[in-house]
């Protein structure tokens, strides 16, 4: 009998997904491999004492890396939550969480160029009585 691993099963019926949320199961799948053989082929070249293999390993998990990001730039076209959240926090500047609290507080700049601004345009309410 097959039996899959777990981050490869679906949690609902597969009959009630759809063809898009099946396939996007299938990237975030893939994603979580590729994040895992990087980290597999990190630690191995961190402790390899052949300087060739090492190269040879390093060189791995950099192609690992490529596969990576093709497939979160899949996501990023294929599901706008995605797209949203790649455009505010990928090549951002600062401490991460403060480019969050930029984006949550409805900042003038609304995150990085691209994003839309959460804010409802009425300005803060902080000190009004």
């Amino acid at each position: 009998m097959f039996r899959a691993m777990s981050s490869e099963s679906y949690h609902e019926p597969i009959e009630l997904l759809s063809e898009h949320t099946k396939n996007t199961h299938r990237a975030i799948v893939s994603l979580k491999e590729e994040l895992e053989a990087i980290d597999w082929y990190q630690q191995r070249a961190e402790a390899c004492t052949d300087e060739e293999l090492r190269s040879v390993l390093t060189h791995n998990k950099n192609e690992e890396v490529e596969h990576a990001m093709m497939t979160l730039e899949w996501l990023r076209r294929t599901n706008p939550v995605f797209g949203t959240n790649i455009a505010t926090y990928l090549n951002s500047s600062g401490p991460i969480l403060e480019v969050e609290k930029q984006k949550t507080s409805g900042g003038s700049s609304g995150g990085e160029a691209g994003t839309p601004s959460t804010s409802l345009g009425i300005g803060s309410l902080k000190g009004t009585k």
